[in-house]
């Protein structure tokens, strides 16, 4: 087990702090040798565990007998969506609802990991540059945990339904006048100053490995391997943190087939989306994203390359749509099977339409999307642009007008 750089292969010991490599200052990732997680998973009951981020622990970068910071995080449901899937007209489509998780997002996979890892190391403080969802999911798990917590925020560009879980749990929020992308660069800089402050972006790559156990989990909940899976991209982590488990999964004989990823991002904010319908291998960064989906609201994704390379490995695309598409996948979801997500994670089932349409998704296919938060993550957008309550007196009779009934 130990740490490797993804672009020149340079190797560090699992337990160095540190999240760039030395060498070409790229991102850095969890590897193992098939043999350490085979010794692990056969000395193991984890196959009896619950289901959640640490029944795989087996698969996860601890040695046996680490404390755990867990608030009963993953084994989210999948729901087989009927009525959506004949509204889609395709054949069969599950939500993988991670905004069942403690703070109601997709994230707490990865801080359960992450703050983990910050006890191991034995840090006072931990920190991250948020548009929301790892805000709440930090503060919750490094408040189990008894660290000291900052965050810093976009000034204005956060959902208060976030906003108001980190404040809860005790982080010290600090706004910053700026966008996400500076608020992450003021973050990398303070953790690589202070030693005793550790960073908890997805640029540390511990968080990738609570992350990956997602993958794990569709399989196993399926008991097969779906023909794709849609995933919201910002930062572009889960993607790639999606791709790495399932790769585990089939090198460990697991599974026999790998799915085709889809990344979507929203159009205001789709630096990933552009590069690969370019075909470039480079991507633009985008100095104002802007869009209704606040939490990839990201025009300088950290892990862009990750992502491209689960998207190309996997035979996939990346796409994006436009807040139109989100807004009303998002209501779709809701009035067609009682999911409530957030804007960002009505994203797949926009682009799973459009994909659709266009027959890059056969109707015989079998698609997962991730809907990576809950829907009062962002309440502010119900109120907005969907339809009001309606008034009436307190009268039966105007009720039953209202009503039709009358």
């Amino acid at each position: 087990m130990k740490l490797k750089c993804i672009s020149c292969s340079r190797e560090y010991p699992i337990d160095e702090m540190i999240y760039y490599c030395k060498s070409c200052n790229d991102l850095l990732e969890v590897v193992y040798d098939t043999s350490e997680f085979e010794k692990k998973a056969s000395s193991s009951d984890w196959r009896r565990l619950p289901l959640s981020v640490w029944r795989y622990h087996p698969f996860l970068p601890f040695k046996d007998g680490a404390t755990r910071i867990a608030l009963n995080e993953g084994g989210t449901g999948l729901h087989k969506c009927e009525r959506l899937a004949a509204f889609l007209g395709l054949k069969t489509i599950h939500i993988k609802n991670e905004g069942e998780n403690p703070t109601g997002s997709f994230k707490d996979r990865g801080m359960t990991v992450g703050v983990s890892k910050a006890l191991e190391l034995g840090v006072s403080w931990v920190i991250c540059a948020s548009t929301g969802n790892t805000s709440a999911s930090l503060a919750a798990y490094a408040a189990r945990a008894g660290l000291k917590r900052i965050v810093l925020i976009p000034s204005g560009k956060v959902a208060y339904g976030k906003l108001a879980q980190a404040m809860m749990c005790g982080a010290q929020v600090v706004q910053v006048k700026g966008n996400f992308d500076e608020a992450l660069e003021m973050v990398m800089d303070l953790a690589e100053r202070y030693k005793d402050v550790y960073l908890l972006n997805s640029v540390n790559p511990f968080r990738l490995e609570g992350q990956k156990t997602l993958a794990f989990e569709v399989c196993e909940q399926l008991g097969h391997v779906p023909d794709w899976i849609v995933v919201p991209v910002g930062n572009a982590g889960n993607i790639s943190a999606i791709w790495k488990g399932l790769q585990e999964s089939k090198s460990l004989g697991y599974i026999s087939k790998l799915p085709r990823m889809v990344g979507v991002q929203a159009a205001g904010a789709a630096p990933i989306a552009e590069a690969f319908e370019k075909g470039s291998s480079e991507i633009k960064f985008i100095e104002k994203p802007e869009t209704i989906a606040t939490a990839i609201r990201i025009g300088a994704p950290q892990s862009w390359k990750k992502a491209l390379k689960a998207i190309h490995e996997s035979n996939g695309l990346a796409t994006k749509v436009t807040d139109e598409e989100i807004l009303s996948a998002q209501g779709s979801m809701a009035k067609l099977e009682g999911i409530f997500v957030e804007p960002a994670s009505a994203t797949p089932v926009a682009a799973a339409k459009n994909l659709i349409r266009n027959g890059t998704i056969k109707k015989d296919d079998e698609v997962v999307c991730v809907a990576t938060g809950h829907g009062l993550k962002d309440p502010d957008v119900i109120t907005k642009f969907f339809e009001k309550p309606i008034e009436v007196e307190a009268d039966i009779k105007a009720l039953e007008h209202i009503l039709g009934l009358s």
